[in-house]
């Protein structure tokens, strides 16, 4: 549901029957509240209680968890409790999380799981060891005092955000002892044998907890096992392939499970070795066109437990391609990030060029320079909410497959990528099962060489997608003089490799004449316009901004000028490119539509035709320079709030438990969005007036 705005206030009587509200509407009564009066900066709200609290680094990490065990596990706020009270041996403390059992009264005795929460460390990005439950031990000691002073506490969580450390009480007559576990049950389950491990119904990530997950793994191999980064990066996608597998198989089954203790034991280990062994022997069959059939999972068996042990409770098949591809783009740009220009298009970015060209069911998008392709996934996620909006519901198993199947389907159709890098095209490919299964109509070739080349796809692209043939190309090239083209066999395919001179009525001629050296993201410009099909083809492409603005690129903008329609530019602010690539760059989206012969031939018999062009400047993309979110604030300074009203379902021992709450939430300062309905407003008001802007 679309946020909603709140300006009404509770009267007195209202406020009277506080007391006599549940959690969940009493968070909805007090949200109201909060959004008349506004959110004071520094403070956040509490999702449990409803109250506002000091934006500290700790509770950043409490929300985080509150909101995943509501999301994940299917615990409702109801049957939480912030700073819960209670006594330990005569000393009076504080859970910073207290779960109580289903429905009942929030007293200390119904407690059955406890949370601490400690700071997250501030360690940026950077590659850490992953502690195993000996190594936490003097910080889980809190945690154990708590669990042996309540007696029906059977389940504890000590986490800081980045470590995740659950124990299972076992308690006796005579003593108190507690076994470390992999996850804790889901709301009103118990954790069975191994054997009902692999039946258990598996979780749709949050999506903070999959890029904790997916970073927990990566940091896992390389900071404990001492693989290289990119060697870590292939044996964790290694395991992905093998859990989108497994998911596709009946529950009775699968393999890519883990017992709650499997982790902690030799014997475990091993036994989850097999299953992962054998698994991706299959995947291995089933990818051909990933794999050469030589690839190794050459993790340690704690290592390979300690990863399934993170991915296995989750539902990827059912998690959103946003909250997948957050996750993926947590670990491949740090591993992947190239140096020929190989700049990772953040997500916000590919979501609003994406938007803006919005492609049909049965158009073909390129992306000539896919990278590890997200621009791709990002068309699959637009189509897939598209897809979503056309069935009344989605939440039976019969909406969800016919949906899946649906995108899936049209990833193998209309889906396209290129790269030069082989290994980027193995991330691609991986990114895309995981979005959608589109394992095919991906290509290691130079865009630039295309359709001649000696990498072993381009006989098949040539096949599958020569020039031409694109509804819509749709890319971020690589760019920079440090890195020009200088073969001649490649520029002589391109008019924009010519020397051009300027004529006294400021038209620009081609002198025939060809530069020794070339920047490839211009070559890009005309290679993309060229691959468009000539009946109006579109495109979208990032660009540094001297081509737009540098008066040496001015024969460029000419040539762009003649040969298409130029439908929109929209300045990106430097934070884009700082943030996810760490480079300081001003960059721009333009968005083109090839114009047909006949339209350049009637220009050049009665001169160029005036027409509008939408241009927008985003000045805010949700973050700065460091990272930290932008959220919108009011003159006053406090920020400004929206009301939510989230609907979350979860099915718990075959029933559907359905948690719907309203909820505040500041909204983050970003454009592009705006961008992005202002640019589909401009046009439905001018497609009327103007025959190119028809029917995009």
């Amino acid at each position: 549901m679309p946020p909603v705005r709140k300006t009404s206030t509770l009267s007195t009587e209202d406020d009277l029957e506080h007391t006599n509200l549940s959690s969940e509407e009493r968070v909805s009564v007090q949200a109201n509240e909060v959004a008349s009066e506004m959110m004071p900066k520094g403070f956040i709200m509490d999702r449990i209680s409803g109250e506002k609290r000091k934006d500290t680094p700790k509770e950043a990490v409490r929300q985080r968890i509150a909101w995943a065990l509501l999301r994940e596990d299917g615990i409702s706020f109801d049957d939480m409790a912030s700073d819960f009270p209670v006594t330990i041996d005569g000393r009076r403390r504080k859970i910073d999380i207290a779960i109580f059992h289903e429905g009942k009264p929030h007293t200390e005795q119904n407690i059955s799981r406890v949370v601490v929460c400690r700071p997250e460390p501030a360690i940026g990005r950077t590659v850490v060891r992953i502690r195993d439950h000996q190594q936490a031990d003097k910080d889980l000691v809190e945690l154990k005092e708590i669990m042996t002073g309540i007696d029906g506490c059977r389940y504890g969580l000590w986490t800081n955000g980045l470590d995740f450390f659950f124990l299972e009480k076992r308690a006796t007559r005579f003593e108190v002892d507690f076994d470390p576990i992999s996850y804790w049950p889901t709301a009103g389950d118990s954790q069975g044998t191994p054997e009902t491990a692999s039946r258990a119904v598996m979780r749709r990530a949050d999506e903070a907890m999959l890029r904790t997950a997916f970073r927990r793994c990566h940091n896992f191999i390389h900071g404990n096992e001492g693989m290289p980064k990119d060697a870590a990066f292939w044996q964790f996608l290694y395991l992905i392939f093998c859990k989108i597998h497994d998911e596709r198989s009946p529950r009775d089954a699968r393999q890519f499970w883990i017992g709650a203790k499997e982790q902690f034991e030799p014997q475990g280990q091993k036994a989850v070795r097999r299953r992962i062994l054998t698994l991706f022997e299959e995947v291995k069959q089933r990818y051909q066109s990933v794999f050469r059939g030589n690839e190794e999972i050459t993790l340690s068996d704690r290592a390979l437990a300690f990863m399934v042990s993170e991915l296995s409770r989750y539902d990827l098949l059912r998690t959103d391609v946003d909250v997948k591809g957050a996750a993926y783009q947590e670990i491949v740009g740090t591993n992947l990030r190239g140096d020929r220009g190989q700049y990772f298009t953040p997500r916000g970015v590919t979501k609003l060029a994406v938007e803006m060209l919005a492609p049909k069911e049965t158009e073909r998008v390129l992306d000539p320079a896919c990278g590890t392709g997200g621009f791709l996934t990002a068309t699959l996620a637009y189509m897939l909410h598209k897809f979503r909006d056309e069935q009344k519901s989605n939440d039976t198993t019969e909406e969800f497959n016919e949906v899946t199947q649906r995108l899936s389907d049209y990833a193998q159709k209309y889906v396209f990528g290129a790269d030069f890098d082989p290994f980027l095209i193995k991330a691609s490919q991986m990114h895309m099962v995981m979005s959608g299964d589109g394992r095919g109509h991906l290509y290691n070739i130079n865009s630039l060489e295309f359709p001649e080349g000696h990498l072993g796809d381009v006989r098949r692209a040539v096949q599958e997608c020569n020039l031409g043939t694109m509804d819509i190309v749709i890319t971020n090239p690589p760019f920079g003089s440090d890195i020009p083209i200088d073969d001649p066999v490649i520029l002589r395919q391109y008019e924009l490799a010519q020397r051009w001179e300027r004529l006294d009525d400021g038209t620009f001629r081609s002198t025939g004449d060809y530069h020794g050296r070339v920047a490839p993201e211009v070559l890009f410009i005309e290679r993309c316009v060229r691959w468009l099909k000539r009946d109006g083809g579109r495109m979208g492409i990032v660009l540094p901004n001297g081509i737009l603005g540098n008066p040496a690129a001015e024969y460029i903008r000419a040539w762009i000028l003649r040969n298409t329609w130029v439908l929109a530019s929209i300045d990106l602010p430097v934070e884009v490119f700082i943030v996810d690539a760490n480079v300081n760059i001003l960059t721009s989206l333009l968005f083109l539509k090839r114009k047909t012969d006949e339209e350049i031939m009637a220009e050049a018999r009665g001169g160029q035709v005036e027409y509008p062009i939408f241009m927008a400047v985003a000045e805010k993309v949700g973050f700065d320079r460091r990272g930290n979110p932008l959220y919108k604030r009011n003159p006053d300074g406090t920020d400004i709030v929206t009301v939510n009203t989230v609907t979350e379902r979860m099915v718990r021992k075959g029933k559907e438990i359905v948690h719907t709450f309203t909820r505040p939430e500041r909204e983050v300062d970003n454009d592009l969005p705006i961008i992005a309905r202002e640019y589909r407003a401009f046009l439905e008001r001018e497609a009327r007036n103007y025959a190119h802007l028809r029917g995009l």
